[in-house]
């Protein structure tokens, strides 16, 4: 019997043929050799020892993100061109894209797997497209939540304050938000210059919050908690890292020594008093720390009118706790880095500098050799801590070191009275602190109806040895602009420009939506076995009846949203 009268023969005769072992001719595999209309055709059989299904993994960005942004989720709307639903889709988790789009430090960036591809995607870049469109179309937030009639306090109109403030008005409670200051944005506003936010962008991204009915009482102190306790149903305190850290540096009666939030917080409201009188720095201003607020202070003393700008270091580049691109910007302006540097002693217009060397373990160690540094003025950036004054006399509050206890509902030890942003441990800078205020909302609204907040549960990691990356063609990102070095140092104009719509929308083509599957089709098209069945676009099921296990699917998914499970038994 030949190939072709085997198959048109019965299923079940040619399976007793093979099994006689005849004189027949070799036979086509059993699956093949069934009958379309028989019964066994449609049946996998008892060897199939996996099976195929869809996951929904939790993507590098998403992971990463501090403020817990469904970044793939939005970066998938802002792809296909629908800017307000991408937009909508950040607010759930960050009230300031705008902001954050210019001064968040894309922990999300590091993350993301495109980077072992070509680049990481430009999230942060796409965020501030999204935030800056937002304003300039006017969108605001709905509040779909009926009023609770609960009434909370929020102390410090920092990031932190703003988030949970903006989180609990989502949520149908009224919020009242008191700060010492005369405007409300804390560190973002008296602490980052200008150059990197711009105060209409701040502004705006506030006023939103205002408009759903969040009160503002500005240049009040809080400093009874319980006068305020029994006022409100509960107490958010989210005082910002506003004092800076001093080391005392020996110097003399005619030495201009300053602290560095100081002369940023007295740019900012010189600035805005329009008076046009701003710190007197001099010539040649010395910074003294290794961190962003040096930086800042450096990058400030140059637009103000120094010749030179120089920051001293203990430590080597390579310790340095300042962001990347903070440092590169720095140098671009022409500011000077002195690395295993520290201040001896600072005397009129002199400044001692004592040369350092690392010992066996990395650490910093004097040397005894010396240089004098002539200088206008030294600005102190040794790091900042929070006011906790308004905590005094309670007893009920534990302080240790400067920071806050609190419980994993972010309450204190005084009931009602949560604390978040960087009065408790954490890493102090404004993207954490936006995710500690949306995170003291929900465990405030639990508190309020008598419950514990439950996270919800997070699923498995989206890791790039699941993904078939050969499938995304290399397409480098989209650099932002930057105003060129020497003539940006003149001014406090923003430094760092923002994509166009084309880049924008180019830029959030290149994820890969790790882990979840975005309706690429491969699946349905690889099956030998036609056991993917779809739905509609960008949606399957899995025939198990026809499904083989092969794993095909798997091996082919670009992005890793299937997996091969062990086969029920």
């Amino acid at each position: 019997m030949s190939n072709q009268e085997s198959q048109s023969g019965s299923g079940k005769d040619a399976a007793q043929d093979s099994i006689k072992g005849g004189s027949k001719k070799t036979l086509l595999p059993f699956a093949i050799s069934l009958d379309v209309g028989s019964s066994l055709a449609n049946e996998t059989g008892s060897w199939r020892t996996e099976r195929p299904v869809y996951v929904d993994l939790l993507p590098p960005c998403n992971k990463a993100c501090p403020t817990g942004e469904n970044i793939q989720q939005w970066l998938y709307h802002a792809e296909e061109g629908h800017y307000e639903d991408a937009w909508r889709e950040i607010m759930r988790n960050n009230p300031l894209p705008a902001v954050m789009g210019r001064v968040c430090y894309h922990t999300c960036q590091t993350a993301c797997n495109r980077a072992q591809v070509d680049e990481a995607v430009g999230i942060n870049a796409i965020e501030r497209f999204l935030g800056d469109k937002a304003i300039d179309e006017g969108w605001a937030p709905t509040i779909a939540c009926d009023s609770t009639g609960k009434k909370v306090l929020v102390v410090g109109a920092g990031p932190s304050g703003l988030s949970a403030a903006y989180h609990l008005a989502l949520l149908g409670h009224s919020v009242t938000v008191r700060d010492m200051a005369d405007k409300p944005g804390g560190m973002m506003r008296y602490g980052i210059p200008s150059y990197r936010l711009p105060r209409e962008v701040l502004d705006a991204e506030i006023r939103r919050i205002a408009d759903m009915g969040v009160t503002f009482e500005m240049g009040v102190r809080v400093g009874d908690l319980a006068a305020a306790r029994e006022e409100f149903d509960a107490v958010f305190t989210a005082v910002g890292a506003g004092l800076a850290k001093n080391i005392g540096v020996p110097a003399g009666e005619a030495a201009h020594v300053m602290d560095a939030i100081d002369v940023l917080a007295n740019v900012e409201k010189n600035a805005d008093a329009d008076t046009g009188v701003q710190p007197l720095l001099g010539r040649t201003v010395v910074v003294y720390g290794g961190g962003n607020t040096a930086i800042d202070a450096a990058r400030t003393a140059k637009r103000l009118g120094a010749a030179d700008s120089v920051i001293l270091y203990r430590r080597t580049r390579e310790q340095m706790p300042a962001h990347d691109s903070e440092v590169l910007e720095a140098e671009e302006e022409g500011i000077t880095m002195r690395w295993l540097s520290t201040v001896n002693h600072v005397e009129g217009g002199t400044i001692k500098i004592e040369k350092m060397e690392l010992d066996e373990n990395g650490f910093p160690q004097p040397t005894g050799e010396y240089e004098d540094l002539a200088a206008d003025s030294l600005v102190m950036a040794l790091g900042q801590e929070s006011d906790l004054s308004l905590f005094d006399g309670v007893d009920d509050i534990h302080i240790d070191r400067g920071v806050v206890a609190v419980n994993n509902q972010m309450m204190t030890g005084l009931p009602g009275v949560f604390a978040g942003g960087d009065m408790v441990p954490s890493e102090k800078n404004v993207t954490v602190a936006i995710g500690h205020g949306k995170k003291a909302a929900r465990y405030i609204d639990a508190y309020l109806s008598g419950a514990e907040y439950e996270p919800p549960a997070k699923h498995g990691d989206a890791t790039i040895d699941r993904m078939e990356t050969w499938y995304y063609s290399d397409a480098p990102h989209k650099v932002r602009a930057k105003l060129e070095g020497a003539r940006r140092a003149s001014n406090f104009d923003e430094v760092v420009q923002g994509l166009d719509e084309e880049s924008a929308l180019f830029e959030a083509r290149r994820c890969m939506s790790c882990g979840n599957c975005f309706g690429c089709d491969n699946c349905f098209g690889v099956c030998p076995d036609n056991a993917v069945l779809k739905l509609e676009p960008g949606k399957y099921e899995f025939k198990y009846d026809y499904c083989k296990g092969c794993g095909v699917c798997a091996e082919e998914c670009p992005c890793g949203a299937i997996s091969m499970v062990p086969e029920e038994i």
